[in-house]
């Protein structure tokens, strides 16, 4: 752990191990092998190869018990044979033939791996992981973050806020108004991923079933292999050069990155909210907050969170870009840069962990809430304005800026103001009935 060269499998292994069964080297290994063993189980069980028949009841028990025996031991073997074939596909090839060896299924050891060249394996296996991450982790991580963000809209969505534009005071809202809005957003996205299809192929060398043919041209091969990705759960594509495009994968990284994108300037504004008191943050015990200021709690989870959404998304950005780069029919560039989607993954989920512990840490100031509305009573020049426009004043923004620019503005002041103006008594009551506090507007209505 103390020497582990990615913050991912040392300092923050425990953090993100969720994903380790989908991204990790074994998970690799293990999704290959299953792809293997489903694309001999396939061949065998549509009669269409008199050299394969139907497989035995024992037989079949064979082939799932290699699946479900498969652990890191066993994928330390695969690794010993990665050795001397230098290839790392051919080495699954292998180890599935050593352990079908002294059985009744040896003799059908040449159908593994049939027809198949090797990105046939690798697009599925990788699918899989995609599609087993992101349901089993990243979905549920995302909706978790909503699910709180939702509760503490709730929570809040009737205490007024000043509301800073351009970092200047500014019409007033909520603090659950402006959760809420965060909410939404990413809601929104996920919404979006949610419905995200996951592709496979398994179509040989070019794409065109070239050695399926010349073995047995009387098979429907493309009807055979839909049916093969769509067993696995995967939608098929049919038009493909040697490998998967990756049109999908880049789909869901530019979908991840714009939830992370969102959620940095969550986190951006968390901070700014604690900066300005708006929020103090429950102190724990024995944490330390500075190594020379005892007395400062600092937001560093949410600052941890921007950080990693930030090495997240370069990450999930490459990858969107050149995974769907391929020179002619196939280029290896794609297979390196896959080996990192679980680092681009796990910087997510590290982050999303980072945000949730911000937030459970929040404690709403209210005075200093109530201090700074109080201290901008300008803000009710809008409102005022508005009214003498309805009523046909003239130059009645005019008038409330030469009243409220550059000049501290109070209650007094404000009243005086509106008392003096010409218009209806049902309208000026209510102007004299209002303050920063109450001029939120629907922004408790949502």
């Amino acid at each position: 752990m103390l020497e582990s060269l990615s913050p991912l499998d040392g300092r923050y292994a425990n953090k993100v191990e969720e994903l380790a069964p989908f991204f990790s080297e074994y998970a690799l290994i293990k999704y290959r092998l299953i792809v293997e063993i489903s694309w001999l189980l396939i061949l065998s069980g549509e009669g269409d190869i008199p050299e394969l028949p139907p497989f035995k009841e024992k037989e079949l028990k064979i082939l799932e018990g290699i699946i479900s025996k498969f652990d890191e031991k066993e994928a330390k073997k695969v690794k010993d044979i990665e050795k001397t074939t230098n290839h790392d596909v051919k080495a699954v090839e292998y180890y599935i033939k050593q352990k079908i060896k002294g059985t009744s299924l040896a003799k059908h050891e040449e159908f593994i791996h049939f027809a198949c060249t090797s990105e046939d394996i690798n697009n599925l296996a990788y699918a899989l992981m995609i599609q087993g991450a992101g349901n089993n982790v990243f979905l549920p991580a995302a909706k978790e973050l909503i699910k709180v963000i939702n509760r503490l809209a709730k929570k809040w969505m009737k205490v007024p806020m000043l509301s800073l534009t351009h970092g200047q005071p500014a019409t007033p809202t909520t603090i659950g108004k402006e959760f809420l809005i965060f909410a939404k957003r990413l809601e929104r996205q996920l919404n979006l991923l949610d419905k995200q299809e996951t592709l496979g192929k398994i179509n040989s060398a070019s794409g065109n079933f070239n050695a399926h043919v010349s073995a047995y041209p009387k098979v429907n091969w493309m009807k055979l292999s839909k049916k093969f990705v769509q067993n696995l759960g995967l939608t098929y594509n049919a038009y493909t050069p040697q490998i998967e495009p990756h049109d999908f994968q880049s789909e869901i990284y530019d979908g991840i990155a714009r939830f992370n994108t969102i959620l940095i300037d969550m986190n951006r504004d968390m901070w700014m909210y604690i900066s300005r008191g708006i929020f103090k943050q429950k102190v724990v015990a024995g944490e330390v907050g500075s190594s020379t200021m005892p007395h400062k709690v600092n937001p560093i989870d949410f600052e941890n969170s921007e950080g990693n959404l930030g090495l997240a998304n370069s990450l999930l950005r490459h990858l969107s870009e050149k995974l769907p780069i391929s020179r002619m029919q196939r280029d290896l560039s794609d297979s390196t840069a896959q080996r990192n989607i679980g680092v681009a993954w796990g910087y997510g989920l590290l982050a999303y962990k980072s945000t949730l512990k911000g937030i459970s840490k929040l404690e709403l100031n209210k005075k200093v809430v109530q201090e700074e509305l109080d201290r901008n009573w300008a803000l009710l020049a809008e409102p005022i304005q508005t009214v003498m426009r309805k009523h046909g004043v003239p130059k009645a923004y005019e008038k409330l800026k030469e009243l409220t620019r550059g000049k501290t503005i109070n209650k007094e002041s404000v009243r005086e103001f509106v008392s003096s103006l010409k218009i209806p008594k049902e309208d000026k009551d209510r102007l004299l009935k209002l303050t920063p506090q109450t001029y939120i507007g629907l922004a408790d209505k949502f």
